[in-house]
């Protein structure tokens, strides 16, 4: 019953912030590493962020030094802050926790950046 349920995605004006939540259930997140993916429409699927169960984090270019994950232990959730936002940030943003050959996906939350 393994599940990463995303939240926190909505409309924001260029130079917002919004953040965006994960919550894990059947898994313990801290024991795999969590990425932030994202899909544009007609664009492939991208990387955008990673934290390791050691807490090593890494960014995409595009969005270094505006985007920053977190995770809270405790609630067992793994954040995206994403400050600065741009029109060209606008997808479907998605949660995914691998360990191993072990992968698990949300099923995306929508983030559309327009004036």
């Amino acid at each position: 019953q393994v599940q990463l349920v995303e939240s926190g995605g909505g409309l924001v004006q260029p130079g917002g912030s919004l953040r965006l939540s994960c919550a894990a259930s059947g898994i313990i997140f801290s024991n795999y590493v969590m990425n932030w993916y994202r899909q544009a429409p007609g664009k492939q699927r991208e990387l955008v962020a990673t934290v390791t169960s050691g807490g090593t984090k890494t960014y995409v270019d595009s969005v270094k030094g505006r985007f920053f994950v977190s995770g809270d232990s405790a609630r067992n959730t793994v954040y995206l802050q994403m400050n600065g936002l741009k029109p060209e940030d606008t997808a479907v943003y998605f949660c995914n926790a691998n360990r191993g050959f072990i992968s698990y996906w949300g099923q995306g939350t929508q983030v559309t950046v327009s004036s």
